[in-house]
């Protein structure tokens, strides 16, 4: 295990030069640049702006620097947000991307893992077609549509919750509820899939004819290893959670890690965009490692490569 995970981690450092090499010259292939507005600023001006930021290097030697700076996790102060750095930005947005992905996983799962169990014990009848329509449906609406629609629904006509903000409990419950839908969908349809693999073999039939009730069959003998497709589908979709919520707290004006990158894209941020897409990246290879060590647990016949 331990030889297992070294090597893992071994194995980022190459992935994250490639992945922090490849934003780089894209986010600098962008048309516009940090310092463009709708009033033109001084020749002089602009060139103190870029003198101080090293912008005025040529690019090699600006990718050398990054480099150097992202090796030490620091990415220096944001353009747009000039007294304060990259790694402040993303410590104190970071609280509320988790606290919202967090729920909205947890709600996934909590709504998800039922709903397929429930359409796989009683697959091909009225109940399964039911839970697998929803879930198709909660899959093909996307955030962008479905918030504005609950917003709409909820907040401008039946008055129950806050349209936007993050204050106090009820401001969660739109943004949570926009961007878990898809991802109950996600996990009710791989929980349908495992659990019918899983309630076919040997084992569970013989659970059956020993007497014990379906409800033990099924919690107790089947719902660990059909849950299996769920535990691998879990590490990405957490990072996926996150990067999902760059809609979501848009709309709702969450000032979470989201928001803070659809800004920075927007003002060729190039530092603090550089920050985040790496601490992406890093978050879903680690999330990836963590979901590679549960399975082994789950399922010990899987063995660490």
């Amino acid at each position: 295990m331990v030889t297992f995970v070294l090597r893992r981690v071994l194995f980022m450092v190459p992935t994250l030069w490639a992945i922090a090499t490849l934003a780089f010259f894209l986010v600098r292939a962008a048309p516009g640049g940090p310092f463009q507005a709708e009033k033109e600023i001084p020749a002089a001006v602009k060139a103190q702006l870029m003198h101080r930021y090293g912008l005025d290097q040529p690019l090699h030697v600006q990718y050398l620097r990054f480099l150097g700076s992202a090796a030490r996790l620091d990415f220096g102060p944001s353009y747009k947000f000039p007294s304060r750095q990259v790694r402040e930005i993303i410590a104190g947005a970071l609280p509320v991307s988790l606290e919202l992905g967090g729920w909205a996983l947890l709600l996934a799962i909590a709504a998800g893992v039922p709903i397929g169990i429930f359409a796989a014990v009683r697959q091909n009848r009225t109940g399964d077609f039911a839970a697998m329509g929803v879930a198709l449906a909660g899959v093909s609406i996307p955030n962008f549509v479905l918030g504005p629609v609950l917003v709409l629904a909820l907040s401008l006509t039946l008055y129950l919750f806050p349209p936007a903000l993050w204050e106090g409990p009820q401001s969660r419950v739109l943004p949570v509820l926009t961007l878990a839908t898809a991802y109950v969908a996600y996990i009710a349809r791989l929980t349908r899939a495992g659990m019918l693999e899983v309630l076919r073999q040997d084992f569970t039939r013989t659970a059956r004819a020993k007497g014990l009730s379906e409800r033990t069959v099924v919690l107790k003998h089947a719902l660990k290893l059909g849950i299996l497709p769920v535990v691998s589908f879990i590490g990405p979709a957490a990072a996926r959670v996150m990067m999902g919520s760059i809609v979501v707290e848009s709309i709702f004006s969450v000032p979470g890690m989201g928001r803070y990158l659809v800004n920075a894209a927007f003002n060729r941020d190039y530092t603090l965009v550089l920050g985040e897409v790496l601490f992406y990246a890093a978050l879903l290879m680690a999330l990836n490692l963590l979901v590679d060590v549960a399975y082994t647990w789950l399922d010990p016949r899987v063995e660490l490569a």
